[in-house]
C-alpha cells in the first residue's frame, strides 16, 4: 500500500525525471506508469543538473524501505510546490483567440508567431500527414432524380460537411488526391454545381505540453482549402502509382478502386485556389489567408523538416526513454 501510494504521489507532481528513471526498475514499462517491488525501491535525491535523479536501492527490510519512502515524500512536498507555482507563473492564458494582434513588434511581446510561409510549411506538412479530411459541399436548388436519394426537401443551399479520404499524391503541387465515389453525397453536390471545400485539422500524437492552454483542440493547427475538382487521368504507369500511394494510406480502399464491381469512382484531385489557416491562438500562431503562390512553393524539404505539436516527443520516445 506504501509503495503505490508513493508512486502515485510521485508521478502526480508531475516531475518527469522521476517517471523516466522509475522505468530503470523495468525497462518494459510503460513511463506513466510505476513499477516497484520489495525489497527493491528507488532511491532519489536531489541533481544539480536535473534537478532530481533516482536509482536502484536494496532494502533489508519493510520497515527500512517504508522510512526512507517517508523521508522521500518529506523532500517531495517542498520540490512539488515549487514546481507547480514555476509551472503557473509560466502559463499564460491567450489574449487572442481567433484574431492576431495588431502589434507584436515590441521587444517584451512574449510570443514569436510564424510567418505566412512558415505557416504554410506548417499546413503541407498537415496535409501529408493526414489521412481523411471533411469535404464541405451545398445541395443543389432542386432534388434531381438522378440522386438516387430520398431526399428531404428544401435542402437547396445549405451546406453539408462529410468525411472522406485524401492522400498527398502530388506533393510538389499541394493538391491533395481523392477517390471519388459517383454516388457519395459530396460527389453528386459537385457534380450539380457546387462549390467544394477541404478543412483539416491537426490531432497531435501525444501531449506537447503540461499547459491545459497548449493542449486542448482550440490551441492546434486547423485550414481549410478552397477550390475546385479535376479528374485525373493517368496512364497505365501513373494508374498504378496512384492506386499504390492511396491505398498505402487506405488498405480497404483497394475494393473500390477504379473499375471495381461495387461502386463507380475516378480519380480526382482538389485544386487549391485558397487557403484559410489557422494556427492555434492568435496571440502565438498565424492566423489568416495563405496566398495560392505561398502554397504551391512549398517544398519537400521544408515539409520534412518541420516538426508539428507532439511529434518531438513521439520521436524522442521512439529512440528510447534514456538518453
Amino acid at each position: 500500500m506504501v509503495l503505490a501510494l508513493a508512486c502515485i504521489w510521485t508521478q502526480s507532481i508531475g516531475i518527469v525525471d522521476i517517471s523516466y528513471n522509475l522505468v530503470a526498475i523495468n525497462r518494459y514499462t510503460s513511463p506513466s506508469t510505476c513499477y516497484l517491488s520489495w525489497p527493491l525501491a528507488i532511491h532519489c535525491q536531489t541533481s544539480s543538473r536535473r534537478g532530481f535523479s533516482c536509482q536502484e536501492k536494496n532494502f533489508t527490510s519493510f520497515h527500512s524501505l517504508t522510512m526512507h519512502l517517508a523521508s522521500t515524500l518529506a523532500l517531495l512536498v517542498p520540490l512539488s510546490s515549487a514546481i507547480s507555482l514555476q509551472a503557473a507563473a509560466a502559463e499564460v492564458a491567450p489574449q487572442h483567440i481567433l484574431s492576431n494582434p495588431s502589434d507584436t513588434s515590441t521587444a517584451n511581446y512574449p510570443f514569436h508567431i510564424p510567418s505566412i510561409h512558415d505557416s504554410a510549411i506548417l499546413a503541407r506538412r498537415i496535409l501529408s500527414l493526414t489521412t481523411t479530411g471533411t469535404l464541405s459541399t451545398i445541395f443543389p436548388s432542386s432534388n434531381d432524380a438522378t440522386t438516387l436519394e430520398n431526399r428531404p426537401p428544401h435542402l437547396g443551399g445549405i451546406p453539408i460537411g462529410l468525411m472522406d479520404y485524401i492522400a498527398d499524391c502530388e506533393p510538389n503541387t499541394g493538391n491533395p488526391t481523392l477517390l471519388a465515389l459517383s454516388i457519395a453525397t459530396s460527389f453528386k453536390n459537385v457534380a450539380a454545381g457546387s462549390n467544394i471545400s477541404l478543412s483539416l485539422n491537426w490531432v497531435p500524437p501525444t501531449p506537447p505540453s503540461s499547459s491545459p492552454f497548449l493542449n486542448g483542440p482550440a490551441a492546434q493547427p486547423r485550414f481549410s482549402l478552397l477550390g475546385y475538382l479535376e479528374d485525373i487521368e493517368p496512364d497505365v504507369i501513373g494508374a498504378v502509382e496512384l492506386a499504390t500511394c492511396f491505398t498505402k494510406e487506405h488498405p480497404d480502399a483497394r475494393a473500390w478502386l477504379p473499375g471495381n464491381r461495387i461502386h463507380e469512382s475516378r480519380w480526382t484531385r482538389l485544386v487549391v485556389e485558397e487557403i484559410y489557416w489557422v494556427g492555434g491562438f492568435g496571440d502565438r500562431a498565424y492566423i489568416g489567408w495563405i496566398p495560392r503562390s505561398v502554397w504551391a512553393n512549398v517544398t519537400r524539404e521544408e515539409v520534412e523538416a518541420v516538426r508539428l505539436p507532439g511529434e518531438k516527443e513521439v520521436e524522442k520516445a521512439r529512440r528510447g526513454w534514456f538518453w
